[in-house]
């Protein structure tokens, strides 16, 4: 690769006036300058060396994505459509801004962090962070952080988590049921941790204000791995009698359990009332369409990478922000009132 030195020794000029030219300071050269070297650049296909202009601004240009990925729920991550819309607002962002993005996924939070450790990122987004995983990170990384629908901040207060209200969310779609008649509502979930513990939450909340008994056999558990899906499916569509409407904690379990129903004869919402959550491309074009909580998942996306960014400018950002949700009613939900 040629390098500035060569090309102005070529055209007899300064390495700063060839430099202003490359990096588009066009008002440090004259016009005849400018596009004389602007021609022996395309001539040579010249390509800046980025890393070395990066090394020398201290600073990378790239933005690490680290999500986890729970191993008895994913075989594959991004085949999930929150979780392709959530990366694609992100990868936009970053890339608008002149960064690139390092994406990298594991069920492991320590092998998550010996690599992102590793890397030469000027910040990190995280996603699906449990337990005592923002201790770890915390531990091992001192750059800018912005989590992504993180519930357990310990370790991480000095950074910024991008969320939603989810217990409102589920409260609001499950008091609409409870509106529309139905009192033996289940829950489903593949856990009780995180944001399906808020969700599961809200959900609980509006039983109760309802004065509606919650049951631990009202959750049931959904086991999504592939060889473990039908299984489940089967143990939760006997179960249906007890109940004539279902919360699901995303919109991904509703169109499952949807699909299931109707292989069994089971017509949703004349036999049993279904909603979800995140009103995805699924709930969309599922018929019947699903009735379910809006979240704007790729603006969740830009939110993040947008905080980092302004981290990286020593922005001071808040500790969490909190996105709106909003019920949309579809054809779902039958009105048992009636």
């Amino acid at each position: 690769m040629i390098t500035i030195k060569e090309i102005a020794k070529q055209l007899n000029m300064s390495t700063t006036t060839v430099s202003n030219v490359i990096h588009g300071k066009a008002g440090e050269v004259s016009e005849d300058t400018r596009e004389k070297v602007e021609r022996f650049l395309k001539k040579v296909d010249y390509v800046p060396n980025i890393n070395a202009r990066n090394l020398a601004q201290n600073e990378s240009k790239i933005i690490g994505f680290a999500l986890k990925a729970r191993a008895d729920k994913y075989e594959n991550l991004i085949m999930d459509p929150f979780v392709a819309e959530l990366i694609g607002g992100v990868e936009e962002t970053i890339r608008n801004a002149g960064y690139f993005m390092m994406l990298y996924i594991s069920s492991d939070t320590v092998e998550i962090m010996r690599h992102v450790s590793t890397w030469n990122v000027d910040g990190l987004i995280l996603f699906g962070m449990l337990d005592d995983d923002g201790i770890r990170v915390s531990e091992r990384y001192k750059k800018p952080i912005v989590c992504l629908d993180t519930y357990s901040l310990e370790g991480l207060k000095h950074f910024t988590n991008v969320g939603l209200d989810d217990e409102q969310g589920t409260f609001e779609i499950t008091k609409y049921l409870i509106d529309n008649g139905h009192r033996k509502i289940a829950f489903l979930s593949d856990n009780t941790k995180g944001v399906d513990l808020a969700r599961l939450t809200g959900y609980k909340k509006a039983l109760q204000a309802a004065g509606i008994t919650f049951k631990e056999s009202d959750f049931l558990k959904i086991r999504p791995r592939t060889d473990e899906l039908e299984g489940s499916l089967n143990e939760i569509c006997e179960r249906l009698k007890e109940f004539t409407a279902i919360v699901c904690v995303s919109d991904l379990y509703a169109v499952t359990l949807m699909a299931a129903l109707q292989d069994r004869g089971v017509s949703v919402p004349n036999d049993i009332s279904i909603v979800g959550f995140d009103d995805n491309m699924l709930a969309q074009l599922h018929r019947p369409a699903l009735t379910t909580v809006h979240q704007d998942v790729k603006e969740k996306g830009i939110t993040a990478a947008d905080t980092l960014l302004k981290q990286l400018r020593g922005e001071k950002t808040p500790n969490q922000i909190k996105l709106p949700t909003h019920l949309v009613v579809r054809d779902t939900v039958k009105n048992i009132n009636k």
